[in-house]
């Protein structure tokens, strides 16, 4: 799939003080090969990821199927995997919250964002043409 690469303007939504710098939102699809280390990678599908990965394929019968994931929810790891679920969701609002509408997206500052590549030096350099802060 070929992407457009579009900037933006997203809304304000906090002060500066909590301004989140460069934020990649992607998917599994759309990852990055080379990445500054201090862009941060969210992947939006990683709920999904995580819950194939935590409770694998489930079964078609509803009783079995509810009794395999007691079973994972009453293992000792539940409450790590739980964690890594509400905080992959939690990154998930935050994209929505944002303003997020597809991915591959580079978010600057939670203010521009540029679609359809993941390449952060591209999108710097786009942002910057198109007016934005370097």
């Amino acid at each position: 799939m070929k992407f457009s690469h579009f900037i933006f303007p997203l809304p304000a939504l906090w002060s500066a003080s909590v301004l989140a710098g460069t934020v990649l939102y992607t998917d599994s699809q759309h990852m990055p090969n080379h990445l500054p280390t201090d862009v941060m990678v969210v992947p939006l599908d990683a709920p999904e990821q995580l819950q194939a990965q935590f409770f694998g394929s489930l079964s078609a019968d509803p009783v079995q199927a509810a009794a395999q994931v007691k079973q994972v929810m009453a293992s000792p790891r539940w409450a790590q995997q739980q964690q890594q679920l509400a905080h992959a969701y939690q990154q998930v609002v935050k994209a929505w919250e944002l303003g997020v509408s597809k991915v591959p997206a580079v978010v600057f500052d939670e203010r521009d964002v540029v679609y359809g590549t993941t390449d952060i030096v591209l999108a710097t350099a786009l942002r910057q043409q198109a007016g934005g802060q370097p």
